[in-house]
């Protein structure tokens, strides 16, 4: 019997992993055996595991003593099928486990995105479920496997956060405030909210001092603030608040500085996992709420079509790429023990926004 290796990450404490050679089980019908060529990591892979038991991301690749293992998006190819409809040699993009494998499920094989259907799986949101045949892409989206890998789960949340708050009027501010605003998802709703000519809205970013520079190249804050200095916030100006960092004390920070002032707060990712889920109940202002993009998915396929909104989501996100591939260097990773040192690294927020990583086990 042969074996696959996997990183493993204790629930309890994500910067505890452990690299494990396991033995491959054997097909049944209707499964498939994938080689995970590729796959990103980054800070959403953070909030997975940060929101692992909130949303049931551990619950995608369930393990037992209390480790789990954290989804990444990435490109798997068939190497083994007892699926009728799928071939030996078909690369599917989709949610994987950290791994050199895995064997899914699916009973049809007809369109050209896959549902995984294993029971387990099934009360989970639908777009985590869904392998997307690369085939069946367009040949430019096919050539660029690593920076849809990296980018497009990233820039798929930031135009489903865009929308979000177009679809509320922007809940009446005159501003928005990014905490982390120097990462990929931050970024890219930047962009978007600053790239749309009907709006009326200022733009600011709240990052560490370190990524100061970095922010302000991208050209899409109208002013960026360290943190620490949110005294310099104009709080004049009804605002928005969209956090992608998790941070107890910059969201306390931004709510005493607003109170009422401050017309929705939004909480999107975890980069300072540390902080994450400090008790927010007693700020002035409205409850900060978890964002949850299926969610604004499921509005929009009951309001456009279903489908509709990812498809636009889809072509936001190739613009986004192209606009900011200069500003990020790709990196291979190619060794188990150096990926789970680079999950550490990620975890500890010292991986630089400038870089992009992507494993091969």
């Amino acid at each position: 019997m042969t074996h696959y290796r996997e990183i493993q990450v204790k629930r309890e404490n994500i910067l505890d992993t452990r690299e494990l050679e396991l033995p491959q089980p054997a097909l049944a019908q209707g499964q498939v055996r994938l080689a995970i060529d590729k796959f990103a990591l980054t800070a959403n892979n953070v909030t997975y595991a940060v929101a692992g038991d909130m949303i049931g991301y551990w619950n995608f690749y369930p393990r037992e003593d209390g480790w789990g293992v954290v989804p990444v998006w990435g490109i798997g190819e068939v190497v083994e099928s007892a699926h009728p409809g799928i071939a030996v040699g078909e690369r599917l993009y989709g949610f994987y486990p950290m791994a050199s494998e895995v064997v899914l499920s699916f009973d049809s094989a007809e369109s050209d995105t896959l549902m995984e259907s294993t029971p387990h799986r099934q009360a989970l949101p639908g777009t985590y479920n869904a392998y997307r045949r690369t085939a069946a892409d367009h040949q430019f989206l096919q050539q660029m496997e690593a920076q849809r890998c990296i980018f497009f789960p990233l820039f798929a949340t930031s135009y489903l956060l865009y929308d979000f708050l177009l679809d509320n009027a922007l809940f009446g501010a005159g501003q928005v405030l990014v905490g982390s605003a120097s990462s990929k998802t931050a970024y890219g709703m930047a962009k978007l909210l600053h790239g749309d000519a009907s709006l009326n809205v200022r733009l600011v970013g709240l990052t560490s001092a370190g990524n100061l520079e970095f922010v302000e190249s991208l050209g899409c804050y109208d002013s960026v603030i360290c943190y620490g200095n949110e005294d310099q916030l104009d709080t004049s100006v009804p605002a928005a608040y969209v956090d992608m960092s998790g941070n107890a004390a910059l969201t306390a920070a931004v709510h005493k500085a607003f109170g009422e002032q401050l017309k929705v707060s939004t909480a999107v990712g975890a980069t300072h996992w540390q902080s994450f889920g400090g008790d927010v109940s007693s700020l002035p202002g409205p409850a900060p709420e978890m964002f949850f993009a299926p969610s604004q998915i499921e509005k929009r396929d009951a309001e456009w079509g279903r489908g509709e909104v990812l498809r636009r989501a889809g072509e936001a996100t190739a613009e986004l790429v192209q606009a900011v591939s200069d500003t990020v260097t790709i990196e291979q990773i190619d060794d188990v023990a150096a990926a789970a040192s680079a999950w550490r690294d990620l975890v500890d927020n010292r991986v630089a926004p400038s870089r992009g990583l992507m494993v091969s086990l």
